[in-house]
C-alpha cells in the first residue's frame, strides 16, 4: 500500500512512540492522556476506560489474574509469558498513583505464572501476591478485594471510594504497550474452547469475525454449533459474523442441545410462571450469593417470591437487584430446581435502569461468618454445568491467515463512542487512529490491520485488509 496516498488522518505510529518520555517518572496526567489516545479499556467486563481508574486515592492497586470464567486461559498465559513487562508496568502504576501495594490477585492452581511471577516481584518491595481459593466468581470485583484486602466494599460503592483500584491482566500488558513501545490497543487474546478440534488462546485483530476467531481452534466437533461470547457464566450466545471487540475474552462453542443454550434460551415470561410453581423458598441461592455474604442486601430467594406473587409491599426487595452483579451462580449452581433468579434479576435491573432509577443509598450487614464454608468450587461448577470434558490446554498463539475485512465498532467500552476521523477511501496503516475520544468518558479506536477505509457510520469503521 502507498501509504503517502493517503491523507493524513488520526495518528501516527510514531507520534505514539513519542508520547511517553520517562515512564518510570510519568505523572498521572500524562499517563492519563496517553492511555486514553491509545483506546485502552478494561480488556473484559464492561470496558471502563482505564485512564479514568487513574487517582491518587488509590493507597492499592490490584491486577486480577482470576480468571473469573470457567474454561478461561489467557489472563494466566498472558502473564506466564511476559511477567517481566507486565510486573514493570504495574510498578509504573503503583508509583505514578502513589499506592502503598500492589497485588496480584492469582489462584493458588495457577503454579506456572506463580513461579514466573515469584522470580520478578522481588524487584519491588510494594508488590506481593494475593493467593486466591479455585472458586466461582473470584474475578467479582467485590470478591476480589474482599479476598486479597479484607477490605469490604458498600454496596454500588466504588472500589475507589475504598482506596483500591483493579486492573486486569490483559490491561495492564496494553498499557505495557503504550508506555514502553508506543503502541495503541489493536488486538484481543481470545480463548476459544468447547467442541472444536484444538482449543487455543489466539491473538485476534479487532473487529475479525467471531467465525474467524473459531477456526483458529481447527474443525468444530459439532453439527450446529453455538457460539457463547464471554464465558458460559456471564456470556451471551452471539452469531458468528459478530466482530470481536476490547472485551471479547473467550468463545466457548457449544452443540445446541447443551444445558446452558437451553437455559439462555427460555423466555422471562415462561421463566416467571416456572418459579411461581416450583419456587419453595429454600433460601439456597440467597445462601450462596457472593454479594450477600459480603453484606450486600440481594436476597434473590425474596424477590422470588414478590416478582412470582407481584407482590410489591415490599419494594426494597426490587431495589435492591441493583447491588446483583449477574455472576449466575444462583440459577446455574445453587438452584435444585432449575429456576433463573439471575434472568429475571437482570429484566427487573434493566427496567429499573430505563426509568433512570438508581440504587438506594444502604449500609452494609457484617460480613457472614458462614461465607468460607460457602464458596462455590470450581471443579463443582464445571461437572454441574458439564463443563469439565472441555477443561483442556489451550496454547497461547498468534493469528495464522488474514482476515478479509474489520468491522470496529465505535463503542468497545463505557461512556461515549469514539468520534471517527477517518473518510471512505482513506487508506490507513495498522496502529494508526480512527476515531478520537469523545467528550466526557471515552477512548480512541485504531486500525487493527492497514488498508482502505470502506465505510464509516456513527457506530463503526469498515477496512478493507490491504494484505489480503
Amino acid at each position: 500500500m502507498d501509504v503517502g496516498m493517503s491523507r493524513e488522518v488520526g495518528m501516527s505510529r510514531g507520534e505514539e512512540k513519542g508520547m511517553a518520555h520517562n515512564p518510570e517518572n510519568i505523572s498521572i496526567e500524562d499517563l492519563s492522556a496517553l492511555l486514553q489516545k491509545s483506546g485502552i479499556a478494561g480488556a473484559g467486563g464492561a470496558g471502563f476506560p482505564t485512564y479514568a481508574k487513574l487517582d491518587k486515592r488509590a493507597d492499592t492497586i490490584i491486577m486480577n489474574c482470576a480468571e473469573c470464567e470457567p474454561l478461561l486461559k489467557l489472563h494466566r498465559q498472558l502473564l506466564e509469558h511476559n511477567a517481566h513487562e507486565i510486573t514493570k508496568t504495574f510498578h509504573m502504576l503503583a508509583q505514578c498513583v502513589g499506592a502503598k501495594e500492589a497485588v496480584i490477585g492469582i489462584k493458588k492452581a495457577y503454579k506456572r505464572t506463580i513461579d514466573a511471577l515469584n522470580g520478578c516481584i522481588r524487584e519491588y518491595p510494594e508488590m506481593r501476591l494475593g493467593l486466591l481459593d479455585e472458586i466461582y466468581p473470584a474475578g467479582d470485583e467485590v470478591v476480589l478485594i474482599y479476598e486479597v484486602t479484607q477490605k469490604a466494599l458498600p454496596p454500588g460503592g466504588l472500589p475507589i471510594e475504598s482506596g483500591v483500584a483493579v486492573f486486569n491482566v490483559e490491561t495492564v500488558y496494553n498499557i505495557y504497550k503504550a508506555v514502553y513501545l508506543g503502541r495503541p490497543v489493536e488486538d484481543k487474546l481470545v480463548s476459544i474452547v468447547g467442541e472444536v478440534e484444538h482449543p487455543v488462546t489466539v491473538r485476534l485483530p479487532l473487529g475479525c469475525t467471531i467465525e474467524e476467531a473459531v477456526r483458529q481452534a481447527g474443525e468444530i466437533t459439532v453439527k450446529d454449533p453455538v457460539f457463547f461470547v464471554g464465558g458460559p457464566m456471564m456470556g451471551f450466545e452471539a452469531g458468528g459474523l459478530l466482530p470481536v471487540t476490547k472485551t471479547t475474552n473467550a468463545v466457548l462453542v457449544l452443540p445446541e442441545d447443551h444445558l446452558l443454550v437451553q437455559r439462555k434460551r427460555r423466555k422471562s415470561s415462561i421463566d416467571l410462571k416456572r418459579a411461581a410453581a416450583a419456587c419453595c423458598q429454600c433460601t439456597m441461592c440467597t445462601d450462596l450469593c457472593p454479594r450477600h455474604l459480603l453484606g450486600h442486601p440481594i436476597e434473590p430467594h425474596k424477590f422470588m417470591r414478590a416478582a412470582t406473587c407481584r407482590d410489591v409491599q415490599d419494594p426494597d426487595i426490587f431495589l435492591n437487584t441493583m447491588f446483583c452483579s449477574s455472576c449466575g451462580l444462583c440459577e446455574n449452581f445453587s438452584c435444585m430446581q432449575g429456576l433463573s433468579p439471575r434472568s429475571l434479576i437482570a429484566d427487573y435491573k434493566s427496567g429499573l435502569r430505563a426509568h433512570k432509577i438508581k440504587p438506594p443509598k444502604v449500609e452494609a450487614a457484617p460480613v457472614a461468618k458462614e461465607r468460607e464454608y460457602r464458596k462455590a468450587s470450581m471443579v463443582r461448577l464445571m461437572a454441574r454445568l458439564d463443563l469439565a470434558k472441555y477443561d483442556k490446554p489451550a496454547p497461547m498463539t498468534e493469528m495464522t491467515g488474514a482476515v478479509r475485512k474489520v468491522k470496529l465498532m465505535l463503542s468497545q467500552h463505557i461512556g461515549a463512542p469514539a468520534v471517527p476521523v477517518v473518510r471512505e477511501g482513506d487508506l490507513v496503516e495498522k496502529g494508526q487512529m480512527i476515531a478520537e475520544p469523545a467528550q466526557g468518558l471515552s477512548v480512541a479506536i485504531h486500525a487493527s490491520v492497514s488498508g482502505r477505509v470502506v465505510e464509516v457510520t456513527e457506530k463503526y469503521v469498515i477496512i478493507h485488509n490491504s494484505s489480503e
